[in-house]
């Protein structure tokens, strides 16, 4: 991984991951937006139409964009960004062939600790 020193690579990308999150801008986005990318990408996950319909993938970075303003102005902004983190997680997991039964718990509540 560019500008990530080997002792973080070692135990952040030990295993399949999906991973997203938010960026303010610069460089090849120079807008705000959030993310999402695999590591490894798994063959296939790029061409998977994600959602919501202003959700793409950007050859330039490798992954995932959906632009702020398409979730700030979107009627129901927290389910805009909800379909966007939910389809591609399905996008990676789909792809990868992992065992999602293994892998995965039913989503909580907000507010409300899951009992273990």
């Amino acid at each position: 991984m560019p500008h990530l020193p080997d002792e973080v690579a070692c135990e952040a990308y030990s295993h399949e991951e999906s991973s997203a999150g938010f960026w303010p801008g610069s460089g090849a986005i120079d807008y705000p937006a959030f993310y999402s990318y695999a590591y490894p990408e798994p063959k296939g996950f790029r061409d998977v139409k994600a959602r919501p319909d202003a959700a793409f993938f950007s050859e330039a970075l490798g992954e995932f964009i959906l632009p702020y303003d398409a979730v700030r102005t979107a009627a129901q902004p927290d389910q805009a960004l909800l379909e966007f983190l939910q389809s591609t997680y399905d996008a990676a997991a789909n792809a990868a062939k992992w065992d999602r039964d293994a892998l995965e718990c039913k989503p909580g509540q907000p507010g409300v600790p899951r009992q273990i």
